[in-house]
């Protein structure tokens, strides 16, 4: 989790990272929240320790939330909202806030689509007269120009990014052989080519009006400001713009999730432009914050954190058939995605690779990890989960995150302990659950004209 953080907080930091994996040590951000009558939820983190502001404003909309054959509309109006309104014509968001020293940016999930800004402290209503403005005009002004500049920016982001990058075209191929058609994190955030040329105007505002509403938004405000006259300026920008009321979260649908299940072996392999075979092992799953979830990061740090993991002992240090390897759990509010990855050696084949994997994976299942690989690897995620507090950038993250994901933007303590309380037993269990040799992805990427 992401921030900036005041002295008390600092210090209790600080006892934090010098703790045992089980100590009892709290941790507390600041904040306040308040609903706006519009439905807005709004959260207050105070820090004068440095004369800086940042406002962070999520929207809970991301690509699970699209419509068939309107694939990518959550990633384009990551750049639709910097296209103008009559108050700020194009290009003034950015210019306007440049001048006053200040930057912005955004990013977009499955889940939700988040857009911050950073400024000097004197600039918080600058911040949010532009927030404010775009929210309330942008979608009905919308024009076939803002939306066919953006459709080929997008479009050409995802060439670059995704297609045109070595390895690129797993980001886009994975999701759709880890759930099947239908399900709402089948399809790649950033959509297909064809969604987004096939995208209309009155589509794109229909999305706008939908899922840009106060209602389905929270904005935290943290650095250095006044609350109170943050409060005042919020009246009148933000509680003015009217509200259709928080749109319903599709969630799965009528998709039962039993029977989105991987039930055996999905193997793929693709050619691309690379030098080194790669080889990915994905499953399905628990969601973010269910039991497991936290399990499979410390097993991810076990195998792959450090030069004493197992997966990096094994793979690259004794048997030498790995150039690299990675593990990680990508988490997320429907379900999430176990994933290893690992670069084969040059003349190294991938059938090695995935053998040298499975017996290590075999051996986690069989019995639990040491007492001592799993405080290491608690150790480093609380040493990560504290470093996170050291910006106010990060702060209005991380609290904006727990508000979106949870309802509730002190949610840290309670997903800290999930870490702290987890046992070797509970590790071992989970993986035996998820980790089902024949329930999971296997997608290759070799060379361009190698074997397959």
């Amino acid at each position: 989790m992401r921030f900036r953080v005041s002295l008390a907080l600092a210090l209790a930091c600080a006892t934090l990272v010098s703790s045992t994996a089980h100590a009892a040590d709290d941790i507390a951000i600041p904040f306040t929240k308040t609903v706006l009558p519009n439905g807005m939820t709004v959260i207050f983190s105070e820090d004068h320790s440095l004369p800086k502001v940042v406002v962070d404003i999520v929207y809970r909309v991301g690509s699970r939330f699209e419509e068939p054959h309107r694939t990518g509309f959550a990633h384009l109006f990551e750049h639709l909202m910097f296209m103008g309104t009559r108050r700020a014509p194009s290009g003034e968001f950015d210019r306007s806030m440049e001048a006053a020293g200040g930057m912005n940016n955004a990013n977009t999930s499955e889940d939700r689509t988040d857009f911050y800004d950073v400024a000097p402290a004197g600039s918080l209503p600058l911040l949010l007269w532009l927030e404010a403005d775009r929210l309330r005009d942008l979608g009905p002004l919308m024009t076939k120009e803002k939306l066919d500049l953006q459709r080929d920016v997008v479009r050409n982001e995802r060439r670059q990014q995704i297609e045109n990058r070595p390895y690129g075209l797993v980001r886009l191929r994975m999701p759709e052989l880890l759930y099947p058609e239908g399900h709402p994190y089948h399809h790649p955030v950033i959509g297909s080519h064809e969604d987004l040329e096939a995208a209309q105007v009155d589509d794109v505002k229909a999305f706008f009006a939908k899922y840009y509403d106060p209602a389905n938004a929270s904005l935290c405000i943290a650095g250095d400001f006044k609350p109170d006259e943050a409060t005042q300026l919020l009246q009148s920008w933000f509680a003015t713009i009217p509200s259709k009321g928080k749109p319903q979260d599709p969630g799965m649908g009528a998709i039962d999730p039993a029977s989105v299940a991987l039930k055996s072996v999905v193997r793929e392999t693709v050619q691309d432009h690379v030098e080194l075979a790669r080889t990915y092992l994905a499953w399905q799953s628990p969601k973010a914050m269910a039991k497991g979830d936290a399990e499979l990061d410390l097993l991810a740090s076990v195998l792959t954190k450090g030069k004493a993991s197992r997966l990096y002992q094994a793979l690259v240090y004794e048997k030498k058939l790995a150039q690299d390897v990675s593990a990680n759990q990508e988490s997320g509010v429907l379900g999430s995605t176990f994933e290893i990855r690992a670069t084969a050696r040059p003349g190294v084949s991938l059938d090695a690779i995935e053998a040298a994997v499975d017996a290590e994976l075999a051996k986690v299942t069989q019995r639990p990890v040491t007492k001592d690989e799993l405080a290491r690897a608690k150790n480093g995620f609380e040493t990560e989960f504290v470093e996170r507090l050291e910006s106010v950038d990060e702060r209005a993250a991380i609290l904006n995150e727990y508000q979106a994901q949870m309802g509730d933007p002190g949610y840290a303590q309670r997903d800290l302990d999930r870490y702290r309380n987890a046992t070797v037993e509970d590790v071992q269990a989970t993986a035996l659950k998820v980790l089902d040799p024949n329930a999971r992805v296997i997608l290759r990427v070799v060379p361009k004209g190698g074997a397959k």
